[in-house]
């Protein structure tokens, strides 16, 4: 690494580029490096490119999220649909089952709300939802390191994709769920 000391008895070899790391707000383009010493940006066009980049790691976090929900909803369908004759297993009720509409109605007369049922995910089903958590608890924590670049227009790269790629993938929304209190997503956590 050249620290400006020219000389030294080294024949003033390169050693190839270098990374500037700043613990401050900044705006730096070139000699910024991004996660990776290799992700070093040389040029205005480099940094566009990497710019790019980093707005589509966000919208494809975004994305993640989304189908991990997606998923989570066909699972949770299959599972009611497999196990709709033994539902007092699965919910702890040792009464007579009740139609979901005198449970509806029962929870508006009551004031409360149903009781969640739990059942057991299946082993495949169980490796894709983790596979899915994975891959976002590591596309998460690496938008956090591009974040910690403190660079202004790598946070405004993770902020734009993650704000498109909610825009796009987040179209729909479970009213009732919202209004009762649920389905409150956590936004771009680390995880």
């Amino acid at each position: 690494m050249d620290h400006g000391h020219g000389g030294h008895g080294d024949g003033g070899m390169d050693m190839g580029p270098t990374c500037s790391m700043h613990m401050l707000w900044n705006t730096q383009i070139e000699d910024t490096c991004i996660v990776f010493r290799q992700w070093h940006i040389s040029s205005h066009f480099i940094f566009a490119l990497s710019f790019i980049a980093i707005i589509l790691i966000s919208l494809g976090y975004e994305y993640l999220r989304a189908y991990q929900r997606s998923v989570d909803r066909r699972i949770a369908q299959a599972l009611s649909r497999g196990k709709g004759r033994d539902r007092s297993a699965v919910s702890g009720r040792s009464s007579p089952e009740l139609h979901s509409s005198d449970v509806e109605d029962a929870g508006l007369l009551s004031g409360r709300r149903k009781k969640p049922s739990y059942c057991t995910v299946p082993f495949y089903p169980r490796v894709l939802r983790a596979a899915l958590y994975g891959s976002q608890v590591f596309v998460s924590f690496f938008l956090m390191l591009v974040f910690m670049t403190y660079n202004a227009y790598l946070i405004l790269a993770v902020v734009l994709g993650a704000s498109i790629g909610h825009f796009v993938f987040g179209a729909v929304m479970d009213v009732e769920s919202v209004l009762a209190g649920g389905d409150l997503s956590k936004g771009m956590a680390c995880h």
